[in-house]
């Protein structure tokens, strides 16, 4: 099985634009999370896929590979499918631009997930967390993930979900991370497939999957993932870093 990690990067960014090439520590974010994939052992290659000159510029000045963006597409998703449509490979792992402190184990957990999955049931895998603060769980910016017994999703949300219409019933809240493993078929079919009201409505583009009968296993990781969306964040993560 052929593994590579791809990092989808877009310069432009609502809350925080040209944040992957802002500092940090003494190197780019978007370098540093490149390198941080490199550094797992994980994958056969890594690539910055990007829409930006900038991008590209500054990871293959620091010895690293990337790839330019024929065209403009609305989703991470997207954009990956476009660069490895002609690569030879089985599984591509989507890693987050933003997220620079990446955590080797529930990467080997999501990967793990394939090699065992012989009869090839599984077309997506990605992370999910724990969160128990009220806050956090009504936080629209945390993507939410309801599962069925086997761990493979139902739905995704803004929302809460489910509804505490009863709250003594032991329902857990897990959060999203949007860290993904595709068989290489299952992103190629995202690509030619248009966008429905689901995804439109939430956008949120692992809901096309779900749209379309694709089948997402999760995995509960207790690595809550870093990323930088704001500059509060990325001050965060100069702290923690140094």
């Amino acid at each position: 099985m052929k593994i590579i990690a791809v990092i989808p990067a877009r310069y432009a960014s609502t809350r925080f634009p040209a944040k992957l090439l802002q500092d940090l520590c003494g190197k780019t974010v978007i370098l540093r999370t490149y390198e941080a994939a490199v550094k797992t052992n994980l994958f056969d290659d890594v690539f910055v896929v990007t829409d930006s000159d900038l991008i590209l510029d500054e990871i293959v000045a620091n010895g690293g590979k990337a790839i330019r963006s024929v065209k403009d597409h609305e989703s991470g998703s997207d954009r990956i499918a476009e660069a490895v449509h002609d690569m030879e490979v089985d599984l591509v792992v989507n890693v987050q631009g933003d997220e620079p402190f990446i955590d080797k184990k529930p990467l080997e957990e999501l990967i793990q997930v394939f090699k065992n999955d012989s009869a090839k049931k599984v077309d997506l895998g990605s992370l999910m967390f724990e969160i128990k603060d009220v806050a956090e769980i009504n936080n629209p910016n945390n993507v939410k993930v309801i599962t069925d017994q086997h761990g493979f999703a139902l739905y995704f949300s803004r929302s809460v979900i489910p509804y505490p219409r009863e709250e003594q019933v032991g329902v857990r809240y897990m959060k999203h991370i949007g860290i993904y493993a595709f068989r290489k078929e299952a992103l190629l079919d995202f690509y030619r497939l248009p966008m429905l009201s689901l995804e439109a409505s939430e956008k949120l583009e692992q809901l096309r999957y779900l749209e379309y009968g694709k089948r997402i296993r999760m995995i509960e990781t207790s690595h809550s993932s870093i990323g930088i969306d704001t500059p509060e964040d990325l001050e965060k993560a100069r702290q923690i870093w140094s």
